[in-house]
């Protein structure tokens, strides 16, 4: 049994159908849009491929059409950006981000999977990045064999003391570790694996070119993904 997880793609799409590997189930931890500009074949993509899917924090203000805080760096970003996202999505798109879970178990050949797109205690909004104890505390009580999350955009594997797994497959579409490639995660018969794969920004900046966003929000894209973060100080 072969599993992709990914997570945080962003409207992405160059970046998500850069990814070939063959699998025989897909569980996706959210974050499907939003930074983007090309939500339509993600969310159409991660519809027809993903076994089980759970709604990021972006997910949810696309949805629900809340407006992006203004600030720097990201926030800046998701300001230029989201809007487009309420011309090009349909009703039937918007709908099945609001309705998406924010929390999902389930059983995949005997074991058992809890995926969240932040943690447990807090579904959209909590990060939590390598810090074994706080991962305990957060799923003491919990009887489950892997814990599948996002948001952090940056890959994680990390095994508690009770074999818990935690697995941050990292972002598909914005990658935050200073390695620009797109990230995913496979379970290949037990054995937990991050893998990179590379795509080409220049389909991001020409897509965007080709609906009309305006240089700052295209600059900005590009800086990120290039670099694969942003500086601190943006």
């Amino acid at each position: 049994m072969k599993i992709l997880l990914i997570a945080d793609v962003h409207s992405n799409w160059p970046a998500l159908k850069a990814i070939k590997e063959e699998f025989d189930t897909c569980l996706c931890m959210g974050d499907l849009v939003d930074y983007g500009t090309d939500p339509v074949p993600c969310i159409d993509w991660v519809r027809r491929h993903a076994m089980a899917v759970v709604r990021g924090n972006h997910d949810h203000a696309v949805a629900q059409r809340i407006p992006a805080r203004s600030g720097p760096g990201y926030r800046q970003l998701a300001a230029l950006t989201r809007p487009k996202h309420w011309e090009l999505l349909s009703p039937v798109r918007l709908k099945y981000l609001g309705r998406l879970p924010i929390t999902r178990t389930l059983t995949i050949d005997g074991k058992r999977f809890l995926l969240v797109h932040g943690t447990p205690r807090d579904p959209l909004d909590e990060y939590l990045y390598d810090n074994p104890e706080a991962w305990a505390a957060r799923l003491e009580g919990t009887q489950v064999d892997y814990v599948c999350v996002g948001h952090t955009h940056i890959p994680l594997h990390l095994v508690l003391d009770d074999g818990k797994q935690i697995i941050n497959p990292g972002s598909v579409g914005q990658p935050r570790d200073s390695d620009p490639r797109a990230a995913y995660a496979v379970i290949d018969n037990g054995r937990v694996e991050i893998r990179r794969v590379e795509y080409n920004i220049d389909d991001v900046v020409r897509q965007m070119r080709e609906i009309g966003m305006t240089e700052e929000a295209i600059e900005l894209t590009e800086l990120s993904l290039r670099r694969g973060n942003l500086p601190s100080a943006m």
